[in-house]
């Protein structure tokens, strides 16, 4: 599914599918805007022109935004906390080996 989000270090209007966090320019976050696509892309220049210079007012951009919440039951969300978990595991292994390594050893 195309949605419409807004870069404010950008200034740019993107169409992604998909609810993308980041910029794909600047990978900066994104804001999920609430027009649908289709809305959109049937405006003509001057309309998308307008919308991206009401996107640059901050009061306006929050009334125009959409707050995803389903997030944590992406694919890309738990691949994150997957990855997350594995060097949070890591970091303790490591922690744990050198605490228990003779004084003035070296680990791997």
């Amino acid at each position: 599914m195309m949605y419409v989000h807004y870069c404010k270090r950008c200034s740019r209007i993107h169409m992604l599918n998909g609810h993308k966090m980041y910029c794909p320019k600047c990978e900066q976050p994104l804001t999920e805007l609430r027009i649908p696509y289709m809305e959109y892309v049937s405006m003509d220049r001057e309309e998308r022109e307008l919308f991206r210079r009401d996107c640059q007012n901050e009061t306006v951009l929050e009334q125009l935004s959409a707050h995803y919440r389903m997030y944590k039951y992406s694919k890309w969300y738990k691949k994150l906390q997957e990855a997350n978990r594995t060097a949070q595991s890591d970091a303790v292994t490591f922690c744990m080996a050198e605490a228990s390594a003779p004084h003035g050893a070296s680990t791997p």
